[in-house]
């Protein structure tokens, strides 16, 4: 199932973990790693080739022909990005919903995915052999890759599965806890996947209590690694999309407790990295590593290939800090600036920048509307008051229950996460229905429309029949 070619890259980033492994390499050619992993900083290197793999511009990183899939695409797929005369057509595709089991940039995030779950699965298979000499080394290496394996997992579940709902024997996606380039699995059921996701993160969140050391550092302007609080991030979304608001309420709190949202003079900081407030994990983009808002607007040479919809803008309040933070006029049109520079490049905007991956305003969103679909109204109008008031300069709360508090939530969704990976999900797991204004062809996407949900790769079902059946309608 994981192609040779996955297998080789991984065993190239595990390599590449210093100068010295390059020149110590061990020509011989082996097929389980061992060789590579004879100290616990071996693993340790090869956790951060998982991290780095993030980058890929089938995932958070962003070029022409890419997908880009789990940063921008969901904007492009949905509503809130609308391609300008300034496109090259690479992502029409999916701005039009006509993709087929041909289409090479799904298969290239399919193998993306599954390329960082196989460099995480690298470290699963060797770390364990350092608990009794190094056992607070391997509580946060391990957790890591725990955590790393599950969120991708997750996220390749959000566009193959078509039904989210926690206890649906619809297929899933195949869930690997092995480095195996010869297995051949079955997709298994969506309560399958879900069922695996969580118990990884359990387990994660676990281990991740007793590290040797601090995972993430209190200097700097990075949330780089994977803690507790990451876990709990993700198992927040996880909860949500599959009707677990009990637990979602729980998880998403641990994390609002221990990441007070920006203020208002802060807030603009983030998306220049010169701040982590509120950042609860961020992929790191330094210079020559690309960036993830490409597939948008790319500043050199001032390209703006997808604008924010007009709909979009037109949601904001007088006085929203979050205007001037995520768009700008440049050229005499209003394009996506969310991901123009780090703080020190901004004179010479690059478009490097790091992907902030979660944040507390998602967490208050997940709160509010778990409260919301559990008939706690009083609260998750509360959660949507206090990120509003962080947001909107002389914002007055008000009191909302029942569907009027939902669609305000899902309103307040579409304007904070807006290029951060969202809207198409969020469209997905609630009205299933896409509609845009101004707009002359592929206007609509209907509930029961198959773009909903992606096509396995051909090349996948020609390598491994056993993940049939293929999703509905391809």
């Amino acid at each position: 199932m994981l192609i040779r070619k996955i297998f080789i890259a991984v065993l190239l980033v595990s390599s590449l973990g210093s100068c010295k492994k390059i020149l110590d390499v061990n020509p011989e050619f082996n097929v389980d790693g061992s060789n590579a992993f004879k100290t616990v900083q071996d693993c340790d290197f090869a956790l951060v080739g998982a991290y780095r793999l993030f980058q890929s511009t089938s995932y958070y990183g962003a070029t022409d022909g890419r997908s880009n899939a789990f940063a921008l695409l969901p904007d492009i797929l949905s509503d809130n990005l609308r391609e300008t005369s300034e496109s090259l057509g690479n992502e029409r595709v999916f701005s039009r919903w006509v993709y087929a089991t041909d289409e090479t940039q799904i298969e290239g995030t399919w193998i993306a995915g599954y390329r960082i779950i196989s460099e995480a699965n690298l470290v699963l298979d060797h770390v364990d052999q350092f608990a009794t000499s190094s056992p607070g080394a391997v509580n946060r290496i391990k957790g890591q890759a725990l955590a790393i394996r599950a969120l991708v997992h997750f996220d390749l579940l959000r566009y193959f599965v078509n039904d989210y709902a926690r206890n649906s024997n619809a297929p899933g996606i195949p869930y690997i806890t092995n480095f195996n380039y010869e297995v051949k699995p079955a997709r298994g059921t969506v309560q399958q996947t879900y069922n695996a996701i969580e118990t990884d993160l359990l387990a994660a969140r676990t281990l991740l209590q007793s590290p040797d050391h601090a995972i993430n550092g209190s200097t700097g302007n990075t949330r780089a690694y994977m803690d507790v609080s990451v876990v709990d991030a993700i198992l927040a979304r996880l909860y949500l999309y599959s009707g677990q608001y009990a637990n979602a309420i729980t998880r998403a709190t641990n994390v609002i407790n221990a990441f007070p949202l920006a203020n208002m003079s802060e807030f603009p900081d983030i998306w220049t990295d010169a701040t982590n407030k509120e950042v609860i994990w961020s992929l790191t983009f330094n210079s020559g590593e690309g960036g993830p808002g490409y597939a948008a607007y790319f500043p050199q040479p001032d390209a703006s290939q997808y604008a924010p919809d007009d709909d979009l803008l037109n949601l904001y309040d007088p006085g929203d800090v979050r205007v001037d933070a995520y768009f700008a006029v440049i050229s005499g049109r209003v394009v996506l600036s969310k991901y123009l520079a780090k703080k020190a490049a901004l004179p010479n905007p690059d478009g490097v920048v790091n992907f902030k991956a979660f944040r507390t305003g998602e967490m208050y969103l997940i709160r509010a509307e778990a409260y919301a679909r559990t008939a706690n109204d009083a609260l998750g109008s509360a959660d949507l008051n206090t990120l509003r008031i962080a947001r909107i300069s002389g914002y007055v709360p008000v009191v909302l229950n029942g569907a009027a508090l939902l669609n305000a939530i899902a309103t307040e969704r579409r304007k904070e996460l807006v290029a951060e990976g969202h809207r198409f999900f969020d469209l997905k797991r609630t009205t299933r229905t896409i509609t845009r204004s101004n707009c002359s062809a592929f206007c609509t996407l209907g509930p029961t429309n198959r773009a909903w949900t992606w096509p396995i790769p051909q090349p996948e079902i020609d390598a491994n029949p056993a993940i049939l059946p293929q999703n509905t309608g391809y």
